[in-house]
């Protein structure tokens, strides 16, 4: 299973490599919001401090909508009859989920990398140590993986990739603005704020900026309760949570749509 999984994850990425343009929106941009954010809106929300909040929440939801390889590319592996042709041969099945959301996980390296560099740019440090950042960083690549097997799961489900494209999108906007990715939680309506307060987004970005040191602007509400005094342990409950319905479900439908 294993070495299967590496040889599809390594067609993955030839494709990749032959289309170059595929990584357009896994580079760009994160790179465009960051931009955006940090000097068209983050003069009005708290300057320098307001970018440094803002990179562990541009991380967080480049990862998230990220996914959106993963569905398209499944989805167009479906309609090409690239997955007939994998059902045929001596693989394991697992390996042609495993290998797309391995490759899609490197794409995700590869945009982390990206934005890290324009960060440092516009004025984002890592002000604790090296071994808390590793960390951030490894929160944050997991959740990209939880991402990519939900992305799987909704390639598979999709019968066309123009539905693909649209459809991982329609519920990762709303997932990814009602959070403190950009903002403080607590300006938010009383239902929003709940929603937002345990959203694994949220948790993710905190722990980024826990872990990286990075602190709020003084406008910001502080957050409460116990997602927020324990992100980093929900950030990892909710992923390997999201991976735990993911992977089985996203094998049953495979099964479904091979047959």
């Amino acid at each position: 299973m294993f070495r299967d999984s590496a040889i599809v994850a390594h067609r993955n990425l030839l494709t990749i490599l032959r289309v170059p343009t595929l990584l357009v929106t896994a580079t760009i941009q994160p790179l465009m919001f960051v931009f955006l954010f940090a000097y068209i809106f983050g003069a009005s929300l708290g300057g320098s401090q307001y970018r440094e909040f803002l990179l562990a929440g541009i991380f967080t939801q480049t990862v998230a909508f990220n996914a959106a390889f993963t569905t398209v590319g499944l989805a167009n592996d479906l309609q090409q009859g690239i997955i007939d042709r994998m059902r045929t041969l001596p693989m394991s099945r697992l390996a042609v989920l495993a290998g797309r959301t391995l490759s899609d996980l490197l794409v995700n390296m590869l945009a982390l990398a990206v934005m890290a560099g324009c960060g440092y740019v516009v004025g984002w440090r890592i002000n604790d140590g090296f071994g808390d950042a590793a960390l951030a960083f490894g929160v944050i690549l997991l959740f990209a993986f939880a991402m990519s097997w939900v992305g799987a799961l909704t390639g598979l489900l999709s019968p066309s990739v123009e539905v693909a494209q649209s459809a991982g999108l329609i519920w990762l906007f709303p997932v990814t603005f009602v959070s403190s990715a950009f903002i403080s939680a607590e300006t938010l309506p009383g239902p929003l704020r709940a929603v937002a307060e345990w959203n694994p987004i949220t948790a993710v970005a905190a722990s980024g900026r826990t872990l990286f040191g990075n602190g709020a602007p003084p406008s910001f509400t502080p957050p409460r309760g116990w997602a927020a005094e324990h992100c980093v342990a929900y950030s990892v409950g909710c992923s390997l949570a999201i991976l735990a319905v993911a992977i089985p479900l996203s094998l049953l439908q495979y099964r479904r749509v091979a047959r």
